[in-house]
């Protein structure tokens, strides 16, 4: 049984199943080289070279409103895999009015739990009318109760609302409640947009927050987060900060030079990213009491955008010990096409096997990937981990390319851009050259048996899918300045030579060089450009930077753009 589960928004992606066996995961974006793209179309006809047949077509968004074909009155995407392969029966299944249940499946699936909750937290799911009142609303906050093979129940539903009072009713026994704020995600949003980012680029507002301290003149939550004088919501788009009612607000918006000079920045916008990391923490904290409370299980699974706040979801580890948590690596809308498939074939089949994640190197199987490659302008040579780890050691960046590409949104050394995390001012170097913002931290790539003596892990023994930013031993943070953020956390991905024996092997080398079991990581691409996924896209991207290195450690060359004076240095 052959299933193809895409998701449509924003995070536009492909899942490829044979049976409950994931063949591929791609975000459309990789491939279109087009950022946050939707529609994978491409996704669709590259699923098509791993299988020459589709059982299951299953449609994942926020709505089931797709595009309708003119003349045969089916949705565009049922008609193109219909055309793929022509006269073989195949079901579309819609799972747009399904969005926050889709993310529950996916993480409960991933986790390897036989049984659990879900608590899942993002921006505006899949819209609801609310008979009664005639008001149109839109998911925020779920939980929801899951076991094998395919049992899923919703427990509590929050649904956000642009013109209504906050209100609560039940139906089929859940509690739902209709909030009139602006959910904790979508403050969040709002926040990053009024700091001059795109609204779902968080991790910037999340990377800007420790720089911050504790402001009175901040009201961002009221305890539900329903503070419009301060933020007023604009369902299902990106809410914002009313910044006409505060003059030290308007005076603020609107200007960004501050991205590039940090003396621009002002105390008022560190504030307001503190104010709403540290809020959303606490109405987080809130939910999984809840959680508890409501399904009477200490086996949480977390998905949802907001699930990718590295931040809290360290916090959570503290604040709750005695639960065992499990944070989807791909919470994000992508991963959506990953659950529903799962469900759909253990529905049919009820079939009671695990598949737990064990690994993000889940790209498109390209045999001939290394084929062909057009090497004019580069210099290479044969090259090995030792030779590249002194060539990092020596101060040098080197971009690694390797294998399958990481789902999700971190680089866990397969498309890394890697670097010295001993220097002192490693992390502004690497900031101009991939052209981020000033404040942005860098994650670190450690050994997995050295993980404990450098980080604190708290309730974990690991951190393989980079989803903590754990807190740097306090004796450790000085000889990892690169990567150690200005309180004194990292993110960080712990490495076995199982998981990946070459990314392995470079660590073990730079490790003997420095006496330091860590690698500075980060994602190979520029400020702005998805992940690189091909080898030509890796070399484009060398070409139009300052980056001068390519590894590619499956054919044990070293790529530059010039001579290669300072490997033996």
């Amino acid at each position: 049984m052959y299933l193809l589960g895409i998701n449509i928004g924003h995070n536009g992606s492909t899942a490829l199943f044979k049976d409950s066996e994931l063949i591929f995961y791609v975000e459309e974006e990789r491939l279109t080289r087009q950022k946050y793209d939707g529609n994978p179309f491409a996704g669709i006809d590259l699923a098509f070279t791993h299988t020459d047949h589709i059982d299951f077509l299953v449609i994942c968004s926020t709505s089931n409103n797709f595009p309708i074909t003119p003349w045969s009155q089916e949705d565009v995407y049922t008609s193109v895999v219909r055309k793929k392969q022509p006269g073989r029966h195949f079901q579309t299944v819609p799972a747009g009015d399904m969005h926050h249940m889709t993310h529950a499946l996916t993480a409960f699936y991933n986790s390897g739990f036989d049984d659990a909750a879900a608590l899942v937290i993002d921006g505006a799911g899949s819209g609801c009318t609310v008979d009664e009142f005639k008001t149109l609303t839109w998911e925020v906050e779920s939980i929801w109760d899951l076991s094998y093979p395919a049992n899923c129940r919703a427990v509590y539903k929050q649904y956000g609302a642009n013109h209504c009072d906050s209100f609560a009713l039940e139906e089929d026994d859940v509690p739902i409640e209709i909030s009139d704020g602006h959910g904790l995600t979508k403050a969040y949003e709002a926040v990053t947009q009024f700091l001059g980012f795109h609204p779902i680029e968080a991790g910037k507002t999340m990377g800007l927050a420790p720089y911050g301290k504790p402001n009175d003149s901040i009201k961002i939550n009221d305890g539900r987060f329903t503070n419009r004088s301060f933020i007023k919501p604009r369902f299902p788009a990106g809410n914002f900060i009313r910044a006409d009612l505060d003059a030290e607000l308007a005076q603020l918006n609107d200007k960004k030079e501050w991205h590039e000079d940090e003396s621009l920045v002002g105390e008022y916008r560190k504030d307001l990213a503190y104010a709403v990391q540290k809020a959303a923490e606490e109405r987080v904290f809130g939910l999984i009491r809840k959680t508890i409370e409501m399904t009477g299980k200490k086996k949480i699974v977390m998905a949802g955008g907001f699930g990718l706040n590295c931040v809290a979801n360290y916090e959570y580890l503290k604040e709750f010990p005695d639960v065992e948590f499990y944070h989807e690596p791909i919470s994000h809308d992508g991963g959506n096409a990953i659950g529903v498939c799962q469900y759909i074939y253990r529905s049919v089949t009820e079939d009671m096997v695990k598949t737990p994640l064990t690994s993000l190197y889940l790209g498109p199987v390209d045999p001939k990937q290394y084929d062909d490659i057009d090497y004019t302008g580069f210099v290479t040579k044969d090259t090995t981990a030792t030779e590249v780890a002194q060539l990092i050691a020596n101060g040098n960046i080197v971009c690694l390319y390797q294998g399958r590409s990481e789902a999700g949104p971190r680089a866990l050394g397969n498309r890394s851009i890697v670097y010295d995390p001993t220097v002192l001012n490693g992390k502004d170097i690497v900031n101009e050259v991939k052209r981020r913002e000033w404040f942005r931290p860098f994650a670190g790539s450690v050994l997995a048996e050295h993980a404990n003596d450098w980080f604190d892990f708290r309730s974990r023994s690991d951190s393989p899918f980079m989803m903590y930013a754990v807190d740097v031993k306090e004796d450790k943070q000085s000889i990892i300045p690169a990567i150690t953020h200005v309180d004194g956390t990292c993110r960080i991905q712990t490495v076995t030579a199982e998981q990946n024996p070459n990314y392995y092997e470079l660590i073990s080398e730079f490790n003997k060089i420095k006496n330091v079991p860590i690698l500075f990581n980060t994602s190979f691409n520029l400020a702005g450009d998805p992940l690189v996924e091909t080898v030509k896209q890796a070399l484009e991207t060398l070409a139009n930077s300052d980056l001068k290195y390519l590894w590619l450690p499956e054919l044990g060359k070293l790529i530059s753009k010039s001579d290669f004076e300072e490997v033996n240095q």
